[in-house]
């Protein structure tokens, strides 16, 4: 009977779940995370689908791994995730231990990423690397001398919620201006609505609902030349490239990778971004620390550095 890990990814828009084994992704399934307003219903759910799985190909369950916002590594809980309709203290170690019987290991989603790009991305060979999630909302995870940076609290790397524009859009999490409002796929929207409603703005995106709008959407409409989508990606660039800029002084990383729904956009969106920060960093830093995309793949990468993470606190 061969062994297998689980990894779980919630996302703020999607859960994708799969069987990791010897390093490579041998199933996996998602879930739209928003369609479960019962966390507990969404775990019963997955575990039903996995145990199917197991019993179907004949595996044996070694461990789970967890990728969550607002995770904490130490306690196994998430507290109030600020893009998800789920409030308090969730005791999410608890709740997939009683479901599977087996060690689980509870990290922040983006932390889970960090350790997948260490163990089975373009990271191997690096000690000193940080990746930003660029999804619903904004992540990082922090490697530090081959070692996952996880904090006192293990709330480490909550990048997302850095100050990007003083007194600027209202986040989830109560406070104005944080970086993910204008840097995820969430914020690329916000920025399109905002430009749409200027005088005279004219685009392809203008007939699409906000609601249904997608970043997708947005670097489709780039790529033929729709100067809104344009100005859009060059704002968002902008940011970040601020933000990596005092990231870079913070920890001198090796590289920057990014991954997720907005990370996609490649050199429309990092070319720019890396312009930007060697514009604005410290000149120690300059034209030493690439901005890259993520060498695994985006519907695989949490689910493996959610298992990565068994691998690393359970052996």
């Amino acid at each position: 009977m061969r062994g297998v890990i689980a990894g779980i990814d919630i996302g703020g828009t999607n859960t994708d779940f799969g069987l990791v084994a010897d390093g490579e992704v041998i199933w996996q399934e998602r879930l739209p995370t928003k369609r479960y307003p019962d966390v507990r219903v969404l775990m019963n759910t997955i575990q039903q689908i996995i145990q199917l799985q197991l019993d179907q190909q004949d595996l044996k369950l070694l461990g789970v791994g967890i990728g969550a916002p607002n995770a904490n590594f130490h306690t196994g809980c998430m507290e109030s995730p600020p893009n998800l309709p789920w409030k308090g203290l969730i005791n999410l170690k608890e709740m997939v231990h009683q479901r599977f019987g087996v060690p689980v290991v509870v990290n922040n989603d983006a932390n889970a990423s960090a350790l997948g790009e260490l163990k089975y991305g373009a990271g191997k060979n690096m000690k000193d690397f940080i990746v930003i999630t660029l999804g619903t909302g904004i992540g990082a995870g922090i490697i530090v001398n081959g070692q996952l940076l996880i904090g006192h609290d293990g709330m480490a790397g909550e990048v997302g919620h850095t100050l990007a524009i003083p007194e600027g859009r209202l986040c989830n999490c109560g406070r104005k201006g944080c970086f993910e409002r204008y840097a995820s796929a969430t914020g690329l929207k916000e920025t399109i609505t905002e430009l749409l409603a200027r005088p005279g703005a004219t685009s392809s995106l203008q007939h699409i609902d906000p609601a249904n709008l997608t970043s997708k959407q947005v670097f489709e409409a780039a790529q033929q030349g729709d100067e809104i989508a344009l100005k859009a990606f060059d704002y968002t660039a902008a940011i970040i490239g601020r933000k990596m800029a005092e990231i870079a002084a913070y920890f001198s990383p090796e590289a920057i990778f990014f991954l997720g729904g907005l990370a996609n956009a490649g050199d429309l969106l990092l070319k720019p971004a890396k312009d930007y920060m060697e514009e604005f960093v410290l000149y120690l830093y300059k034209d030493k620390i690439p901005l890259l995309v993520s060498a695994l793949p985006d519907n695989k990468a949490s689910i493996l550095g959610a298992a990565a993470a068994v691998e690393e606190f359970t052996h």
